[in-house]
């Protein structure tokens, strides 16, 4: 039995959107290849903006339910385990979102669409960092992380280290570290600055 429409589009714009980017994947070829015409992917999608916005919120890692679950329960497990456990899920997202996202900064007309998308649908790449400044932020209230230290520095800090992971090490002789090593390390490093 073949999945449903909305199900095969998703899985046909994430497939051509990592590999002929987001500015080339136009609507048509996504419906060829979801096997459905451009009138059927517009009944579930109004916009390639939602497409995209879509295949990033069912298709990639999501760090989301994680950063509430535990801001929701700070003291809950190691924090040093929590903090290894979302950079790793982050740095997972941005390797497998940077390909797809890439062209946007290459088209300005296709990057304001989207932002506006972004906005308009409550969504945005600021949202992980908010999300782990709650978290920081629980955890300070609870004592584990220094009164003094600042959250959001400390969340912006990880994300942009997760997102840089995905975009600079390709050109490295060593290439990309191992998101399981380079997470531990993140983690560990980040604690000495916020925590006594």
């Amino acid at each position: 039995m073949q999945p449903p429409a909305r199900e095969r589009v998703l899985d046909a714009a994430h497939q051509l959107m990592l590999t002929v980017g987001l500015a080339r994947a136009t609507t048509k070829e996504i419906a060829r290849a979801a096997g459905c015409s451009e009138a059927a992917l517009y009944k579930h999608f109004s916009s390639k903006e939602e497409l995209f916005i879509r295949v990033l919120a069912e298709r990639l890692p999501q760090m989301a339910p994680l950063l509430h679950e535990l801001a929701a329960e700070p003291g809950r497990g190691a924090l040093e385990a929590n903090l290894t456990e979302i950079a790793r899920q982050a740095a997972l997202f941005y390797e497998q979102s940077f390909p797809i996202a890439a062209s946007l900064y290459a088209e300005t007309q296709l990057k304001r669409r989207h932002d506006e998308a972004m906005r308009e649908m409550g969504k945005g790449p600021h949202l992980p960092i908010e999300g782990l400044a709650a978290y920081l932020r629980a955890e300070q209230d609870a004592g584990r992380i220094r009164a003094d230290a600042d959250t959001f520095a400390a969340a912006s800090l990880l994300m942009g280290a997760c997102a840089q992971r995905a975009f600079a090490y390709d050109a490295t002789a060593e290439g990309r570290p191992s998101v399981d090593t380079f997470a531990a390390r993140l983690a560990r490093t980040l604690l000495a600055g916020i925590t006594d």
